[in-house]
């Protein structure tokens, strides 16, 4: 899985941002690494610097092996919140997408098998 972090000319992209970013995300989704090909962050302060509240936007495309890609956006006052909640959302979606994927007969159930 190759993790790319993206940011606009209003987000300072240092190079310890992308690296806290790329390990915040392969922790998040180790589970699902097998089966993503790629992950794209983009973060972006859509007030140009002003602090007008949640105006820090993180959009997280993933790419899932033999699949459509999927995103999910989060807007937070900073970008420590607006990753951890699009990463999140992720999380939840990819569990979602994958797991309706498999058959009954691979799931557990609360009656046993």
């Amino acid at each position: 899985m190759k993790i790319q972090v993206n940011t606009d000319k209003n987000v300072e992209g240092s190079a310890a941002l992308s690296e806290r970013t790329e390990a915040d995300l392969a922790s998040a989704l180790t589970r699902f690494k097998d089966r993503l090909t790629r992950v794209e962050v983009h973060l972006r302060n859509e007030s140009a610097g002003r602090t007008t509240g949640d105006d820090v936007r993180c959009l997280i495309e993933a790419r899932p092996a033999g699949m459509d890609p999927v995103a999910v956006t989060h807007h937070a006052a900073t970008l420590d919140e607006a990753l951890r909640g699009a990463t999140d959302k992720l999380e939840a979606l990819l569990t979602s997408k994958f797991e309706r994927g498999e058959g009954k007969e691979t799931r557990e159930t609360i009656r046993g098998r």
